[in-house]
Parts: C-alpha cells; sequence; structure tokens
C-alpha cells in the first residue's frame, strides 16, 4: 500500500492526498472481478473458436495493465489538460471511426473494427469519454458566455459522431451516447420543451432506422416477437441466471459460457449469476451504483459548470452502459452488442472505460484553488478567451 505524509510535495504523493479513494478502490475492485470473469468465461469460447484454451485470458492482460496506468495517468490531470485530451481523442477517433467505415471488415454486418497491424481497436469506445468531456465543455461555455455557441456546438459534435455510429451501423452506441448527451443537457438546464422534442427526435429516429435498417428490424422483431424469431442467445443467458440460483453453481461448473458465442463480451453478466449466484451478480450491480452516485453526489458539491456537467455526463457513461448490458442479459432490452464496464472480454472496451474513470476521478480530485470556477472567471482579464 502507498505510504505518503501529507507534507510530501511529489506528484504521486500529491495524487494520493486528492484522488477519491473510494472510488478509486470501486474500479480496481471491478478491474479485479472482471479479470476473474474473463478467466471463467472465456477459455470454452476460445477451444470453440479453435484456439488456444487461455487465448482471450492473456489477451486481456496485456491491455489490463497499461489500461489501469493510463487509468492512474489520466486521473492526475487538471480540468485544463482533461479537455485537450478530449479533443485530441475525439478528432483522432472519429477520423479512424471514418476509415474503419471505408476500409474495415465487416463482423456480424457491422465495420465498427480498425486493424492496426496485429490490434484491432473499435475507434467508437475510444470517442465514448472525449465526446462526454467535450460536450460538457460546449455546454458549460454556452452557459457562461453568450458569443459562444456552445449548444449549437455541442448539437453539432453530437450529430457528427451519432450519424457516424449510424453508418457502422451499431444502435446499441447510438441509443447510449444519446441518453449521456441528453442527461448533460437536462442537467445544463434545458426547458421541458427541449425535452418533450429531443425525446420526439430520438423515437423518431429509432423508428426510422427500424424500417431502413435491416440489422435494427432483425434485432427488434427478436425482442417484439421472440414466438417467431431466433432468441436462443436472450433464452439462455436468462436460463443460466434463474439456474444459478442465490448461491451459483460453482466455478467453472456453468454451462451458458460453452454453447453462447458471446459468453465473455456481451453475456459475462449470465455467466457470473450462474456460476456464483445471484448474490454475486446483486453485489455487482451494488459496485456500479456506487461508482454512478458517488460520482453524481460530486457533481452535485459545488464544482464549476464544466466539472459539473462532465463528471455527471462520465458517471452516467458508466451507469447506462452497464444498465443496457445487464437488462439485455435479463431479456429487458434487445441485443445490442454492449459490453459490460471492466469486466466483459475486450482490449478498446478496457481502454475507453479506464479512460473514462481516470477523467471522473481527475474532476473529483480535491485541489482547492487549482482550478477556479468557469463561473467565476467570467470578470477576469483574460478571461475572454477561455483555453481548451
Amino acid at each position: 500500500m502507498m505510504q505518503f505524509r501529507r507534507t510530501d510535495r511529489g506528484l504521486l504523493a500529491e495524487w494520493w492526498w486528492t484522488v477519491d479513494k473510494p472510488m478509486l478502490a470501486a474500479v480496481f475492485l471491478l478491474s479485479f472481478v472482471g479479470l476473474i470473469m474473463t478467466l471463467a468465461a472465456s477459455p470454452s469460447v476460445a477451444v470453440r473458436l479453435d484456439q488456444p484454451e487461455y487465448h482471450f485470458v492473456l489477451r486481456q492482460l496485456i491491455f489490463f495493465g497499461p489500461a489501469l496506468l493510463i487509468m492512474i495517468g489520466v486521473s492526475m490531470m487538471g480540468g485544463r489538460q482533461i479537455r485537450r485530451l478530449a479533443l485530441i481523442m475525439c478528432v483522432g477517433g472519429m477520423a479512424m471511426m471514418v476509415a474503419a467505415i471505408l476500409f474495415g471488415t465487416p463482423i456480424k454486418g457491422s465495420t465498427r473494427w480498425l486493424s492496426l497491424g496485429p490490434i484491432a481497436i473499435q475507434p467508437s469506445e475510444l470517442v465514448k469519454p472525449a465526446f462526454t468531456v467535450l460536450s460538457a465543455w460546449f455546454f458549460a461555455e454556452g452557459a457562461r458566455r453568450k458569443d459562444v455557441p456552445g449548444t449549437a456546438m455541442a448539437f453539432g459534435l453530437f450529430g457528427i459522431f451519432a450519424v457516424l455510429l449510424v453508418m457502422q451501423p451499431d444502435l446499441g452506441q447510438t441509443m447510449l451516447v444519446t441518453l449521456v448527451w441528453g442527461s448533460m443537457f437536462f442537467m445544463s438546464g434545458m426547458s421541458w420543451w427541449w425535452v418533450i422534442g429531443l425525446g420526439g427526435t430520438a423515437v423518431g429516429g429509432l423508428v426510422f432506422a427500424y424500417f431502413v435498417l435491416p440489422h435494427v428490424t432483425s434485432r427488434i422483431d427478436q425482442f417484439l416477437y421472440p414466438e417467431q424469431s431466433d432468441t436462443f442467445q436472450v433464452d439462455t443467458a436468462r436460463e443460466a441466471i434463474l439456474n444459478g440460483g442465490w448461491l451459483g453453481q460453482g466455478p467453472g461448473e456453468g454451462t451458458v459460457k460453452r454453447i453462447l458465442p458471446d459468453a465473455h463480451t456481451d453475456f459475462i453478466f449470465a455467466v457470473l449469476a450462474e456460476e456464483f449466484g445471484i448474490i454475486a451478480a446483486i453485489g455487482l450491480v451494488l459496485i456500479f451504483a456506487f461508482i454512478v452516485l458517488r460520482g453524481l453526489s460530486q457533481a452535485a458539491a459545488g464544482k464549476s459548470p464544466f466539472e459539473r456537467l462532465a463528471i455527471g455526463g462520465l458517471a452516467s457513461l458508466m451507469g447506462v452502459q452497464a444498465g443496457i448490458n445487464m437488462a439485455v442479459n435479463l431479456g429487458l432490452l434487445p441485443a445490442k452488442g454492449m459490453t459490460l464496464p471492466f469486466i466483459s472480454y475486450g482490449g478498446s472496451s478496457l481502454l475507453s472505460v479506464s479512460i473514462a474513470m481516470g477523467m471522473l476521478m481527475a474532476l473529483t480530485r480535491r485541489r482547492p484553488g487549482a482550478e477556479a470556477p468557469l463561473t467565476a472567471q467570467k470578470h477576469h482579464p483574460d478571461g475572454q478567451a477561455q483555453a481548451v
């Protein structure tokens, strides 16, 4: 365990005394559970795909250490550095999304992946935390300075990202970023007319996607008319959760991982519930709830407008993504290809949530006077040109 005196002035010491330790502990606990579940769920999938038994475990370990180091490094940044990092990630990630759409290999009807040598990444995963932070900054600047079209810029950023996601197509991620962006827009003080208008637009977009995109039509029909569709994955996952009972079948005794192709990714929650029981599944839900609620409470604790919106958005990103994944496993939502943060196998997903949590912990650090609230800078002589 780290041992620092409060009088120490080093970078690590300052970080240790200012970081939100309960949130940090919760993230490390999730990471540990994720390693256990990758070890439990992925060998059967690897053998079915004619790969070495621990193929996915070893690949996840390659990303695990760097992802946690990146999270800690990002959490040491200040608010201005976080905004600059978000800008670089958003521009670079969207450029890679375009490259994936144009040159990527279709997988299950979608072109979401871009091969960089021996590594394949999903650029949209890396854009999500950056998009959240930039949207928060645009909303905050629009509220602070009437000469800055911050809300219009946030709308434009959302439109570009949503169009790229639909072109892949990726309905699940589109829904996720829409909900997160809408929550930040609501927190920024929009009127109920905007709520009604944007809600109607979202419903209209979903109806349009249902009639135009065969992939979306198939997923929604499977959910609405299960008796007429192939619902094997969802039905099997739900049955596995019920078979697990309160205490589970025992480590390694689950059956769902032997027959589901996505047992190590989209349906890893079902593997956990079957082998370790409903009590363990509820415990995992409580860890996610703790992170989200602690983040939202930090957002309400007298932060600057940018910090409030960014913290609230990043906490919502974590919570909504976890909620969608678990709802799919329970048969409450159509299957969407959404990973469970820190738990599901996937290097891009692990890097994305690590960066998101690093940004969240950076913005919630206790640094009195380190960066003046945006609202207090409007009368400052240099306040007319707030840096990114």
